[in-house]
């Protein structure tokens, strides 16, 4: 049978292909951006850590002669004035003038900005009391080593560079910036965007200066630069200041406290002691300096050793940092029970595994009392009271009542301390340092630094510690007019979408705590 003719006109063949469309590409581009991003996001999250990062020191037997505990309180009479006592500055400005080799300082805050507080006069002028301190030892002693780590914030994120730190620098004192870029992030959604665009055209900071400078009320203007690497939320938040003792042996001190204007009427809470349980402290600075661009090859000479005391007038010190801060407190709660007591006292509580550790510890019927700062103030500014009133507010509900909670009751300052103290039959053991619980701060993406400690339970450091919390929590044992706590239901927030507005801000990162 013959073909059947083909219509004239029709090509049997199929059609070419049309070339892809601007649209079409441009869908591919955006989802291997999308792709990129997340990989970005999800690496920096949990690449590996830098040195000297996430330490677990030996527990060191230190004589209890030998480990201090420092306060500074704030609270206003009836009238609303400031009653003030201090110690910790005062006490590290000693440790300064008695050193003779070296001095190596960790600061999360070393500045004179006041945020909106520019027409109160701080309490005290820090940043330059420190400032004139470290020039004054190197003049004495121009021989000594003296090396400060400072965060970027202290040059609003290279928008506006520290007069005090360049005065330093000058003098021949090491001043080193964290490279904060090597750290894991904590608002990855943001910071995944940062590094693979912002980064590479927003430079160090060091723009063309013409926003609002985030820290400071007054007329310098900062560069978008300043402000893009600033929404990353993460810092060097270590307060540590290691020396020789001018006796060939190491000192130090392990706080809450910055040198910075604004902050000198905080409440805060300090350890200064002597010995060789710093070494692997002072091992992490140097190795961060390094990391950050440090060079210099220097060593510290080897500490003289203690006299080993005897275990009756021992302390079993311990530093920590990052995630191990974390370990440690989990660890300790999840060990009390009946007859035993938890007492803290913090700026930010809000990490999951601190909370379930302490809803279990009192379904064992441990004694739980919480002092916590009510996140009202800021520098001036105003804050929503996230995430402290939730987590009070679950905290209490969850352990129907027997988890008590008090409020510091500040006056435009903040109760900025961190401590946690757990107290056994056989020991006493605290932490105190640089670390709020929350997740930035003991999962590994801030930089932190505490000091723990074990000593019997009725050693002097117990006692003052012991003492200090009762008279915050009762309201005793200063002038009989002053209240330095309200009840829980002063600020305490059952609202669900506060509480979860908190829980989403602390999964993302997307928050300043």
């Amino acid at each position: 049978m013959a073909d059947e003719p083909e219509e004239p006109g029709i090509d049997p063949s199929p059609p070419p292909p049309e070339p892809p469309s601007k649209r079409r590409w441009g869908r591919r581009i955006f989802q291997l951006f999308l792709v990129a991003w997340a990989v970005v996001a999800g690496w920096n999250v949990f690449k590996p850590l830098p040195d000297g990062t996430h330490v677990r020191g030996e527990i060191v037997e230190t004589p209890l002669s030998e480990v201090h505990f420092l306060a500074d309180v704030t609270t206003a009479d009836p009238f609303g004035a400031p009653v003030v006592r201090q110690q910790i500055f005062d006490s590290m400005f000693r440790l300064i003038g008695d050193a003779r080799e070296y001095l190596v300082l960790d600061f999360f805050l070393f500045n004179s900005q006041r945020g909106a507080m520019l027409e109160t006069k701080p309490q005290r002028a820090l940043s330059s009391e420190l400032r004139d301190a470290l020039l004054a030892r190197k003049a004495a002693v121009p021989g000594l080593k003296v090396v400060v780590i400072a965060d970027p914030v202290n040059d609003v994120y290279g928008g506006l560079p520290s007069k005090d730190l360049a005065a330093l620098a000058d003098a021949g004192i090491d001043v080193v910036r964290v490279d904060l870029d090597r750290l894991r992030d904590p608002n990855p959604v943001y910071s995944g965007l940062w590094r693979l665009t912002m980064k590479w055209w927003s430079g160090d900071g060091s723009g063309d200066p013409f926003l609002p400078n985030p820290l400071d009320a007054g007329p310098e203007k900062v560069s978008f630069g300043a402000w893009a690497r600033l929404l990353n939320f993460k810092a060097d938040h270590r307060k540590v200041i290691i020396a020789d003792d001018g006796k060939g042996g190491m000192t130090g001190m392990v706080m809450s406290a910055n040198p910075h204007d604004a902050s000198s009427l905080n409440s805060n809470v300090a350890i200064r002691l002597s010995g060789t349980a710093l070494a692997p402290l002072l091992e992490s600075e140097l190795a961060l300096a390094r990391g950050s661009g440090w060079h210099d090859p220097w060593k510290p000479p080897v500490p003289v050793p203690l006299p080993a005391p005897q275990p009756e007038k021992a302390a079993r010190v311990q530093v920590l940092s990052e995630g191990e801060i974390r370990s440690a407190v989990v660890r300790n709660l999840e060990g009390a029970g009946v007859g035993d007591s938890i007492d803290i006292a913090m700026f930010y509580l809000s990490e999951r595994d601190v909370i379930q550790a302490l809803l279990g510890a009192a379904r064992r019927g441990a004694a739980v009392r919480l002092i916590l700062d009510p996140n009202k103030d800021a520098f001036g500014h105003e804050k929503n009271g996230i995430p402290n009133r939730s987590v009070a507010a679950e905290l209490s509900a969850a352990s129907d009542g027997a988890i008590k909670v008090r409020w510091f009751r500040t006056h435009g300052e903040q109760f900025h301390t961190k401590l946690v103290a757990v107290r056994t039959a056989k020991e006493y053991w605290f932490t105190t340092g640089s670390a709020n619980l929350t997740r930035r701060n003991i999962a590994d993406y801030n930089l932190e630094a505490n000091v723990a400690a074990a000593v019997p339970p009725g050693a002097e450091i117990a006692t003052t510690i012991g003492a200090w919390f009762d008279q915050l929590w009762n309201n005793r044992g200063g002038p009989p007019d002053l209240e330095y706590t309200s009840d829980i239901g002063a600020y305490a927030d059952p609202s669900q979408g506060t509480y979860w507005l908190y829980r989403f801000m602390e999964g993302t990162g997307l928050s300043t705590f």
